[in-house]
């Protein structure tokens, strides 16, 4: 298994690893929408890794991610979506990239590592306190549209 940072072209090679979680936003219409997507919401510091296979040309799992700073908790790596294609699931591709995202945060000098799930996720659940990740929060939300 690799992990790499994606960008340009190679960002559709996570569409369908995104396509898992988040299949039901008008950004993910196709590989190109979503590759249009991703660029524009790198204005705003998202970035993608991926992990690979050496057999398969398209990535197994994905995480997008930024770096926000907040006063509750100084400078923070969040990561707003992390994914794995179902047949690569349990292989160890979530938590590796969940070991590289806190690599990457400690090289960006950041104070601690975010996420937010879904409370029905609870095999994702029993991955983030693995992990090491506490729950520390309730995330509260209300659709305007």
């Amino acid at each position: 298994m690799t992990i790499r940072e994606l960008t340009g072209q190679d960002i559709q090679l996570s569409y369908a690893a995104m396509f898992e979680l988040r299949g039901q936003r008008p950004p993910l219409a196709s590989p190109e929408a979503f590759q249009r997507w991703v660029t524009q919401q790198a204005a705003q510091g998202y970035r993608l890794a991926a992990t690979f296979e050496a057999k398969a040309a398209e990535a197994q799992a994905v995480c997008g991610f930024r770096v926000l700073n907040f006063l509750y908790s100084g400078r923070q790596l969040y990561i707003d979506d992390l994914s794995t294609l179902p047949q690569a699931r349990a292989r160890g591709h979530a938590r590796a990239l969940l070991d590289w995202a806190e690599a990457e945060a400690g090289r960006l000098d950041c104070e601690s590592l975010h996420l937010d799930s879904g409370v029905q996720r609870f095999g994702a659940h029993r991955l983030y306190l693995k992990a090491g990740m506490d729950i520390t929060a309730h995330h509260f939300a209300k659709s305007l549209r």
